[in-house]
């Protein structure tokens, strides 16, 4: 059985038309999917409600003393539960940065953190196994055994590090979407401000009209209006909402507001500064990434539009020399 799928794997026409199948599958899935794409938009506002009504709830029993706790948050599967449970996973690889950088990548409540544990246990495992499949069976490498036990390890290190690069690229562009509208976002509340609305009206109203264009920040400024309206002291709702987001420019709003609501200072002023320099930072990104442009295309323009125009040029003339002989 092992010969057979090692004379498989070596099949160099058998693995071009796995490749060819592969290949051909992404460009269906990728042409597909802006048709099947479905507006996130009401289901995460779903969850934003959720959200907000577990605050209510828990404030409420703390100022009642009493009372049923309603869960309602969901809940994680139960094998993954298990195995968390019974190899001491919290112990060991949970740690309450993974709790704030899952909260950043938008996953809230235990069963995104049930979850993560379990993958952190799972990757090492599964890629362990692969490497040694792989390289003692399927290449069968001429190289001493302490280099393979090396690859086995290296793969295996990469493993354990892949959960979190998942998480981070989900910040990553998180944090993006976030950046892109907070100016228009700032725009929008200064206006609010300036019409005599209070702070939660404001947040709550640039939450319905910011969700179109981007739903994680119209997720966070739910989330806050829930937390101004409920939280004891409400600098702690602006302190959660920088680190819920960890950009500069959000923790400068939030510094502002801190300050308005221990000092009483106007924000009309402080909020339109702050959202022409947000504007000016997104300005200066998009300015970057357009001058940093003609250096990464002149690698392509060598290699592929630099020959094609050789032939196009010197083709006629060689045919004609070659005509001549």
């Amino acid at each position: 059985m092992i010969q057979l799928i090692t004379e498989i794997m070596q099949n160099q026409k058998f693995l071009a038309m796995v490749f060819a199948a592969i290949a051909a599958g992404a460009t269906v899935i990728t042409l597909a999917m802006p048709l099947l794409a479905s507006d996130p938009l009401p289901k995460r506002m779903k969850q934003v409600a959720l959200e907000r009504e577990k605050i209510r709830q828990r404030e409420r029993e703390r100022l009642a003393r009493g009372g049923d706790k309603v869960s309602l948050r969901q809940s994680p599967k139960q094998f993954m539960l298990q195995a968390v449970d019974r190899f001491n996973l919290r112990k060991w690889v949970g740690q309450e940065e993974a709790r704030l950088k899952l909260i950043q990548a938008g996953y809230r409540g235990e069963a995104p953190y049930i979850t993560y544990l379990f993958f952190r246990m799972v990757t090492p495992s599964v890629t362990l196994l692969v490497s040694i499949f792989y390289v003692f069976v399927v290449l069968n490498l001429n190289y001493p055994p302490a280099v393979k036990v090396g690859i086995c390890i290296l793969a295996t290190y990469i493993g354990m590090h892949l959960p979190w690069l998942y998480l981070k690229n989900k910040i990553q562009k998180r944090q993006l979407q976030i950046r892109r509208a907070f100016p228009d976002a700032l725009d929008l509340l200064l206006i609010c401000v300036e019409s005599g609305m209070s702070i939660e009206s404001a947040f709550n109203k640039v939450s319905q009209e910011i969700g179109s264009q981007s739903v994680a920040l119209a997720e966070e400024l739910t989330l806050t209006t829930a937390e101004l309206s409920y939280l004891q002291d409400r600098r702690q709702a602006y302190e959660n909402l920088a680190k819920r987001t960890d950009l500069d420019g959000v923790r400068s709003v939030c510094v502002a507001l801190q300050q308005a609501e221990r000092y009483g200072t106007p924000l009309g002023q402080t909020l339109r500064v702050l959202s022409q320099e947000n504007r000016d930072m997104r300005m200066a990104e998009a300015e970057k990434k357009a001058a940093g442009l003609p250096p990464k295309l002149t690698v392509p323009m060598i290699l592929f539009f630099l020959p094609v125009l050789f032939v196009v040029i010197l083709g006629p003339a060689a045919i004609r020399v070659m005509g001549l002989k």
